[in-house]
């Protein structure tokens, strides 16, 4: 799963690379964790339009007391299931999700560090994904998952869809068993760049929301 990436542009780059007119201010960070705000490019009446949304669709279980907090669940698994089909299949709820890196924790349990993965000729690149309007957070958006490419895999077994320039389209606009065969395809290894560093991953302490982070 993912739960760390960055946007390191400006609203303007990132309004300029995908055809926005008008740039968002949002108070969205640097670094976006599940559950904080982001940025996702929309489209509404023909116009592309940037949005700031929380990163996680709000999920409550069963076992969870009323007072608490939803859970973000922030990467999506598998389109067709329940939680995401029915979103899945318009295009008025589909999203882009503006990235400049995204992020896998490596190393042994309490010690892991952050390995950054970027694509060295796309500064800003566009992870596929869904988003909804909630009653709790208002707009939130999710990213969905493929299986790791070979750049990822020694690190995690799951990776952000990423598109290409001319895939945009057809994310957006497309059918159902377009999205399906987007996110079945595996980016190239090849374009990718791997920068492991000493950070700590520094996660958030969680308990039975790990189990709803990818669903």
């Amino acid at each position: 799963m993912c739960n760390l990436y960055t946007v390191r542009k400006s609203a303007e780059e990132v309004a300029r690379y995908f055809g926005v007119a008008n740039p968002v201010r949002s108070n969205s960070p640097e670094e976006v964790y599940p559950g904080t705000p982001g940025i996702a490019i929309i489209e509404q009446d023909g116009a592309r339009e940037m949005r700031s949304m929380t990163w996680g669709f709000p999920l409550r279980l069963k076992t969870m007391k009323p007072e608490a907090k939803p859970i973000p669940v922030n990467n999506v698994a598998e389109l067709t299931k329940p939680m995401w089909i029915g979103v899945a299949r318009k295009p008025q709820w589909r999203c882009l999700r503006p990235v400049t890196h995204f992020a896998e924790p490596e190393g042994p349990k309490g010690k892991k560090t952050r390995t950054w993965f970027s694509l060295p000729d796309e500064p800003i690149f566009a992870w596929g994904g869904l988003w909804r309007i909630s009653d709790e957070w208002g707009p939130v958006y999710s990213g969905a998952m493929t299986a790791a490419n070979e750049a990822v895999s020694p690190v995690h077994d799951r990776m952000p869809v990423i598109l290409h320039r001319d895939d945009y389209e057809r994310w957006m606009k497309g059918s159902l068993d377009d999205l399906l065969a987007l996110q079945q395809r595996v980016y190239p290894a090849e374009l990718m760049t791997m920068e492991q560093t000493s950070d700590l991953w520094v996660k958030r302490k969680v308990s039975v929301e790990e189990d709803a982070q990818l669903l």
